[in-house]
């Protein structure tokens, strides 16, 4: 218990405390001065003692009888006024103490001390969530599955309750506290040797900025994962030095560049982040007429692609306020549920159609309404509420983008496995033959599924490698690429990436010489990964598939 919570139970029991005093100590005089009476029929007077004694478990309605001899009529008529003193006087301080169990700054306080002795006894790897809700939710879901633990800072307390509701294992420290605080932000552990990361998706852009200037001013080192939605707010974060900043409708900007340009590349992407298999056939868009309904941050980021790609795009927007400034050719005011507007901006001719409002229902009938126009339509929609998923799923639409979903996976992603986050940046420089040959071969070797994977060579993770380093041998990548039973055939592993300091090798080739505190990025199964644990920690295991033994 801290100053503060000691400091409120002092000052709320202070008056009770002090009229429990008065009533004993008023009862106990008036007990020791009136003279009884003995058995004997001689006079005598009450020691301190017997006084408190009696006074202790009359009080408390106990009653044991008069003590140490029967009672006169002088005793028994103060006894009687001292009953009704002392039980008046415990009934007060009962309910005040009752009122202080009950009371909230009392509650949070307590709540607030068992929070920081948790982080303290913290001494495994974990996240900082701010905020609890559906995105976040998951994350912490996922966060927890990949064997990370997770701290979480909410304001409301109904979110707090619903967050503790869910008995997550192992337990999830949450502290509900306002998160612009400095104070609040030292409490969640930000400073601790453990902390692997902060996340702050918050739908306001500058609470966004405000955490991002107080996490770096506090710990410069912990990454950050810092939600965007717009081009300034992005530079602000790219000067104050945020590792992972992520804008859901830049994104999926980049997702439609992509489809347009490079399906393969796009597959690749999706299976990084989790979002689909390598099997599934890529979004392929095609280059006709585009009706994007919804002009707000997604459609200013979509319109900036179509227009580098020289699509034919007609915008529509409902509110005038979002057009009025920005004035630009192709946006038009008016309902994009309104069948006489799409057929004006031309739906029979249009190839795709984008529902991009941030109303699902909207999106959902705005593009019945167009498959009606035009059954033969690509059908693209925006997803806002990750409630929504199934009833989108059941609907006659050909792709989804949900933000929410693109968040959880991008922020596990890149606070997990941040080597995947530089893979793809320098896959999307690549033609769309080799992502379409990257696939192919992902598939032969490994399948439709293949698992991300990050090594990091240093004493922790790889004990083997580094004795081997130490003892200056040459171990080449290709010798974590062999199976532990026989070195002979290769395992079903593709290195990606490998990180040397600041520089990054793509596609490394396997004859590349290894060093102490490389870090490598493979695709793999689980079998694979096991074997190439054991090689990277096990020095027989690395004996063995490096043909330095004796036969």
């Amino acid at each position: 218990m801290n100053n503060n919570s000691l400091f409120l139970i002092l000052q709320k029991m202070r008056t009770p405390f002090l009229v429990l005093i008065f009533v004993y100590t008023v009862s106990i005089i008036g007990l020791i001065l009136i003279e009884g009476t003995t058995s004997d029929g001689k006079p005598y007077q009450m020691t301190i003692f017997d006084a408190f004694y009696f006074v202790t478990y009359t009080a408390t309605t106990i009653g044991f009888g008069e003590t140490p001899y029967a009672f006169n009529y002088e005793q028994r008529i103060w006894v009687s006024m001292l009953i009704y003193l002392t039980v008046i006087g415990w009934f007060y301080s009962i309910g005040t103490l009752v009122s202080l169990v009950q009371d909230k700054m009392l509650i949070k306080e307590l709540a607030k001390n068992r929070f920081i002795k948790q982080i303290k006894t913290l001494n495994e790897d974990f996240f900082i969530i701010l905020g609890y809700n559906a995105t976040t939710k998951k994350i912490i879901e996922k966060s927890l599955k990949k064997g990370f633990r997770v701290v979480v800072i909410e304001k409301n307390e109904d979110k707090v309750n619903e967050l503790r509701m869910e008995s997550y294992t192992p337990i999830v420290p949450v502290l509900q506290a306002d998160i612009t605080s400095l104070s609040t932000m030292e409490l969640s552990g930000i400073k601790s040797k453990y902390c692997k990361g902060l996340v702050s998706l918050f739908k306001d852009d500058n609470l966004n900025l405000h955490v991002a200037v107080m996490a770096k001013f506090i710990n410069p080192k912990v990454p950050l994962a810092i939600k965007s939605t717009t081009e300034n707010l992005t530079e602000n974060l790219i000067d104050v030095g945020v590792e992972i900043i992520e804008n859901p409708f830049n994104i999926i900007s980049s997702q439609i560049d992509l489809s347009l340009n490079s399906p393969s590349t796009y597959q690749l992407a999706k299976w990084i982040f989790n979002l689909d298999t390598l099997k599934q056939q890529p979004l392929k868009l095609s280059r006709g007429k585009y009706i994007v309904c919804g002009y707000g941050r997604m459609g200013k980021e979509i319109h900036k692609v179509l227009e580098k790609n020289q699509i034919d795009a007609r915008f529509i927007e409902i509110d005038p306020k979002k057009v009025s400034r920005i004035n630009r050719k192709g946006v038009v005011v008016g309902d994009a549920d309104d069948k006489d507007i799409l057929i004006e901006q031309g739906i029979y001719e249009a190839s795709v159609i984008i529902a991009g409002t941030n109303n699902d229902i909207t999106n959902l009938s705005l593009l019945s309404t167009a498959k009606k126009l035009n059954p033969n339509i690509v059908a693209v929609a925006r997803e806002n509420e990750l409630e929504n998923y199934s009833i989108f799923r059941h609907s006659r639409i050909d792709y989804v983008f949900m933000p929410s979903r693109i968040l959880i996976h991008k922020t596990i992603n890149a606070l997990v496995n941040p080597l995947s986050d530089k893979f793809f940046y320098l896959l999307k420089s690549q033609i769309e033959e080799f992502s379409a040959n990257l696939i192919a071969k992902l598939l032969e070797t490994i399948g439709e599924k293949p698992v991300i994977y990050e090594l990091a060579i240093n004493q922790e993770e790889a004990h083997a490698l580094s004795q081997a380093f130490g003892e200056q041998k040459v171990i080449l990548l290709k010798h974590l690429i062999l199976r532990r039973e026989d070195r002979n055939k290769p395992n079903a592993i593709i290195p990606l990436l490998l990180q040397r300091g600041k520089k990054l090798h793509f596609m490394p080739p396997l004859d590349i010489k290894l060093q102490r505190n490389d870090k490598i990025l493979f695709a793999a199964t689980d079998e694979a990964i096991e074997d190439i644990e054991y090689i990277a920690q096990n020095s027989d295991e690395l004996i063995y598939v490096t043909n330095d033994f004796e036969a």
